[in-house]
């Protein structure tokens, strides 16, 4: 096999591979996560977003975010693509941000449903002093 000198993607070829390494290649692929080591969330304060890079890749779990008063945020919105559910990766996402507000002393109106089950699943009293009902 030769790799094709127009291709954009390093792992394409000219020709068609097996299925069973295409399968093979997608299981690989789905099993990085699981072997790295924890993972990181990165807060950008800028965005107002708390994010996961998945795999070194451009995929990307976030939790956004929003001022909503000079001390209150309203978290807003977690989306892990759909190859990654089930893993927990939101509540890291989840878990970073309840920390940012207890840190930062704001209040939290949590629009988010899966911010909500996490505080729900999660009752510490330094989460739920800071959590607007």
């Amino acid at each position: 096999m030769r790799l094709s000198s127009q291709s954009t993607q390093p792992w394409r070829t000219d020709t068609q591979l097996p299925q069973t390494a295409v399968v093979m290649a997608q299981a690989a692929q789905m099993n990085v996560l699981e072997l790295n080591a924890p993972l990181r969330v990165e807060h950008d304060k800028k965005r107002r977003q708390f994010s996961i890079r998945l795999n070194g890749s451009h995929d990307r779990a976030v939790l956004l975010y929003e001022y909503v008063g000079k001390k209150t945020v309203d978290l807003q919105h977690t989306e892990v693509p759909e190859a990654y559910r089930g893993r927990e990766i939101a509540k890291h996402l989840a878990k970073a941000a309840m920390d940012f507000v207890v840190e930062e002393d704001l209040k939290a109106h949590l629009t988010c449903w899966y911010i909500q089950k996490y505080v729900k699943e999660n009752p510490h009293p330094h989460y739920l002093e800071h959590v607007l009902h």
